[in-house]
């Protein structure tokens, strides 16, 4: 799967919360400075092409809509960061997370908690 650029990433993580979105109703979304309508646009064409994102035609325009679910790439990134930082283990990861103390024991017993939960099902 393809990695997305920080401009690609803004625009999927818009359409993922939207669902579907023209290229003006993703700007009214996005923060200050608005970026150009065809900056957006061409970012939009580039999601398209790299099979993120589809379109319904509607009227003179285009819905845009994710193919990708968050989801499954999140999941993909999570693993190429446990794989590119930690060697592939997500003790190691977590580990650094304890040292750096970015999270607390709180938190780490929830994650584990929910752990249990899914290894139940």
């Amino acid at each position: 799967m393809k990695q997305l650029t920080k401009a690609e990433e803004d625009i999927m993580q818009v359409l993922w919360d939207l669902e579907k979105a023209s290229v003006k109703e993703i700007i009214e979304v996005l923060e200050e400075p608005k970026p150009a309508y065809n900056t957006v646009s061409t970012i939009v064409r580039i999601l398209e092409s790299k099979g993120f994102v589809n379109y319904e035609k509607v009227g003179k325009g285009h819905v845009y809509f994710p193919v990708l679910k968050k989801e499954s790439y999140s999941n993909q990134s999570i693993n190429k960061l446990v794989d590119n930082y930690f060697q592939g283990s997500f003790k190691s990861m977590v580990s650094f997370f304890m040292q750096k103390n970015d999270i607390n024991m709180k938190e780490l017993e929830q994650v584990l908690k929910d752990i249990n939960k899914k290894e139940e099902l």
